[in-house]
């Protein structure tokens, strides 16, 4: 469990500055390089203003800096397209909080989220976390979801910060994950991504987090082919997620 890892003891302050000072506790994925067609926007999704001074981007990666404020040696792989230089420009906001690496989607995959994560895993190292720029987790317990899905994953290896809808349109947009309560635990008893009927479906996953040894499965989360490695997952409810789908939120 990531409360058992021993991160620096140097004050706050100087941890956020020191990212790069050794191994990663943990590592983040964080795909930054599709075209975003439906947004309807001259500009990357990410970077869309929700307020002065703060975008899509920098609300999905809250419960990222919220690692580091906790100690954790944070590794955020970056995976980008030669379209996406003004993201990667952004990031530089966040050099002093996490180690970044960047890295262009390898064009021997296809151009999909599944394609992305292949690029980024041999960049990784410890648990991965799935982070997708244009989605928000909401709500009061948002900052420390990704922290708490992450002491999860020593549970069954696997878990995710989730909402529970049954809207089908949102369903079908989304990667839709069927809940059920079992010995206390909220578990995944099945999931697809973008399901075209989600009857049986009664929730949507926001951020998705693998121990190690599980972490080479990420891209199956998003494969029709693959059994989805979410179903058995351990699921955390979050308040609202939002899909930034359009510049119109």
């Amino acid at each position: 469990m990531l409360s058992e890892f021993k991160p620096s003891t140097q004050p706050e302050s100087s941890q956020m500055h020191n990212c790069s000072a050794s191994l990663p506790d943990v590592s983040v994925v964080l795909p930054c390089a599709g075209f975003a067609t439906r947004f309807g926007a001259p500009y990357a999704k990410e970077l869309h203003c929700l307020a002065p001074g703060v975008t899509v981007l920098d609300r999905s990666l809250e419960p990222v800096v919220e690692l580091a404020k906790n100690g954790l040696n944070v590794r955020m792989v970056v995976v980008f397209g030669k379209h996406k230089l003004d993201t990667v420009g952004y990031l530089a906001r966040y050099a002093g909080i996490f180690h970044m690496v960047f890295v262009y989607q390898d064009e021997s995959y296809e151009p999909s989220l599944d394609g992305a994560i292949r690029s980024a895993l041999p960049m990784t190292l410890g648990p991965v976390a799935l982070v997708l720029p244009d989605i928000v987790v909401d709500g009061p317990s948002a900052p420390g979801s990704l922290l708490a899905a992450l002491d999860r994953t020593a549970v069954t290896g696997w878990s995710v910060v989730a909402a529970e809808t049954r809207e089908p349109e949102t369903l079908r947009q989304m990667g839709a994950l069927a809940l059920t309560r079992e010995g206390g635990l909220l578990s995944v008893e099945a999931a697809v991504d973008k399901p075209a009927d989600p009857a049986r479906y009664n929730a949507f996953w926001g951020m998705v987090a693998a121990a190690e040894e599980e972490a080479h499965r990420l891209p199956d989360v998003f494969s029709e082919s693959a059994g989805s490695p979410l179903v058995g997952a351990v699921a955390l409810l979050a308040e609202k997620i939002v899909n930034y789908n359009t510049a119109a939120g």
